[in-house]
């Protein structure tokens, strides 16, 4: 039976799960996928996610430019090369052919496509893009069969061939469920922001931006030639799907039978792309921690409420700065989309819609961006005094307090309110199993709870977290926050009951397309007052020693960086 997340609930069935990733270039698929990636893995499914574009550009050349003529291998005039007559990726000049475009006599450079390698109608570059995507369906496959569980194949899928292909293959495989997840984007803002990012994917290094966006753009016509969304095709195999438009303004779901595939659905349904930051905090010292004792329900220490009021000060300031934040980065990225135009290359592009009808669309911010002003800012405690006396000194008028119970403490069960050198006293036995698996362990007594019991408790906090469209700050403590930031900075469960988080600091995470970033603040009680400090240097690992005798006590965790960012500020 396959266990849901770390806990002991299970579900009804022992299915495996793909998702099939559908949709045009520029529709936020990646985007999707890595925060659903990062989700499940934070609940404990075995995830991982096979990119095709990645595999495509490992194929090298395929001689596209023989099967095509002259006249489509480039996009109003401008050709794939570098800006100047070098090779775009290793500068040398025998990388370019004489019209500009790369020849598979370099060979770092023949992992390049142009916009004619998509061309529904080159019938060599389309097999070899139909056999790549097969290939990697291969190597999905063997994952999950070798112990994987949720497998993301991550492509635009965008054809009715393509897709009944991946079906027809699936049905040779037990207990392995499937679901189409398809991102359609009609904001014309948005896929023109897109766009833009496009030019910088590994496609385009190197490559003169203008050049790239009308290679780009080209491209683009030519999938929305072929492309088809998902519908009855689909619906006459009886396969379950899920649309979601607009980044979750609309979703459309159908057939969802599977457990794995609802809690995919339910986490896309809650998803949005409204500037915000994510504030996580461990309460003041409290009366407890001043004598080293866990859990329990004490008031703040002297220390502690003089941490409170200071946070109510920082918080206040940092809601102005925030927002002045936000206006900065409307003003470059209106800065950015304007770049780059001309009227050679399309000062004001089409965007053509799913439906296939072209409109016009100016380069400008998306529009959830445009009318971000003041944002409302909620506060979250728990249940505990020391949580609720930390947030004693806002101002209730502008902010939301509200007190969540699924923010307590990891309950301790018959070791509440001892010091962990009066647990190794008298349990013994419960400290070392504790200290050799901590994530795992649960504290003995009525109603102790194991980290892997928080992660259940906290699904739904996170759910609301990826809803709500305004910045939050969460009064919590020190496994709270621990798991809190596991997942929105993608660390590994393994490592999360051993991050160093002290008190007195404060981490801000704001999401953003490419992942999460990540500032952190230091109380300097001296100050009375909140410095930033370098966020790559603080989410520490400090590992048992029982366990890791070899291991320096302290490691420096960092995550994918594809996944996660940390600010540098010292």
């Amino acid at each position: 039976m396959l266990t849901l997340g770390h806990g002991d609930a299970r579900t009804d069935s022992d299915h495996k799960l793909v998702v099939v990733m559908v949709g045009l270039p520029a529709r936020g698929k990646s985007y999707i996928v890595k925060k659903l990636k990062r989700y499940l893995s934070w609940l404990g499914f075995q995830t991982k996610i096979f990119n095709v574009g990645d595999r495509r550009r490992l194929a090298g050349s395929t001689d596209e430019h023989e099967h095509v003529p002259p006249s489509a291998r480039h996009t109003n005039g401008a050709s794939l090369g570098h800006a100047g007559s070098a090779c775009a990726d290793c500068d040398s000049p025998s990388g370019m052919s004489n019209n500009g475009m790369q020849t598979p006599s370099c060979t770092h450079c023949a992992t390049r496509h142009s916009s004619s390698f998509f061309d529904p109608d080159n019938a060599r570059a389309k097999q070899i893009r139909e056999q790549v995507a097969l290939d990697v369906f291969e190597d999905l496959l063997r994952w999950l069969q070798a112990g994987g569980q949720i497998a993301i194949h991550d492509a635009t899928n965008s054809t009715i061939e393509r897709r009944s292909a991946l079906i027809s293959r699936l049905k040779s495989e037990a207990d392995v469920n499937l679901l189409f997840v398809e991102s359609i984007c009609t904001d014309k803002d948005i896929i023109n922001r897109n766009i833009k990012l496009k030019t910088q994917s590994p496609d385009y290094v190197g490559i003169d931006p203008e050049v790239a966006e009308a290679d780009f753009r080209a491209r683009l016509r030519n999938y929305e030639r072929a492309y088809r969304t998902i519908g009855a095709a689909e619906e006459k195999l009886d396969v379950q799907y899920c649309k979601i438009i607009d980044v979750g303004k609309k979703v459309i779901a159908y057939n969802i039978q599977g457990f794995l595939e609802s809690q995919v659905v339910f986490y896309l349904m809650n998803m949005n792309l409204e500037s915000r930051v994510i504030y996580v905090t461990r309460h003041g010292e409290s009366e407890d921690n001043a004598a080293g004792r866990i859990g329990g329900d004490a008031s703040l220490a002297p220390n502690g409420t003089k941490y409170a009021k200071a946070l109510s000060k920082f918080i206040d300031r940092r809601r102005v700065e925030f927002a002045a934040e936000v206006e900065e980065n409307n003003r470059r990225l209106a800065h950015f989309m304007a770049s780059g135009s001309s009227s050679g290359t399309n000062s004001e592009p089409e965007s053509v819609s799913s439906h296939g009808s072209r409109a016009s669309a100016p380069c400008s911010m998306p529009s959830s961006l445009r009318r971000r002003v003041q944002p409302d800012f909620e506060i979250w405690t728990s249940m505990l005094k020391r949580t609720m006396e930390t947030v004693e000194y806002f101002d209730p008028l502008r902010y939301r307090i509200k007190n969540i119970r699924s923010l307590n403490e990891i309950y301790a069960g018959k070791c509440e309110g001892m010091t962990y050198e009066e647990i190794a006293r008298e349990y013994p036995d419960e400290y070392e199993a504790r200290q050799l698996d901590k994530f795992y362990y649960r504290y003995p007594g009525i109603g102790g709870e194991s980290y892997a019991d928080v992660v259940l408790r906290l699904q739904q906090v996170i759910v609301e977290l990826e809803r709500i469209r305004h910045s939050v700050l969460l009064v919590t403590h020190r496994a709270m926050a621990r798991t809190l930031l596991s997942y929105f900075m993608d660390i590994p469960t393994t490592h999360m009951p051993d991050m160093d988080l002290p008190l007195g600091f404060i981490y801000g995470c704001e999401p953003r397309p490419f992942g999460n970033f990540l500032r952190v603040w230091r109380y300097d009680s001296d100050r009375d007052d909140f410095e930033e400090i370098n966020a790559s240097s603080v989410l520490k690992i400090r590992y048992p020693k029982i366990v890791m005798a070899e291991q320096s006590p302290v490691s420096p965790l960092l995550p994918s960086p594809a996944e996660t960012a940390y600010s540098s500020k010292r």
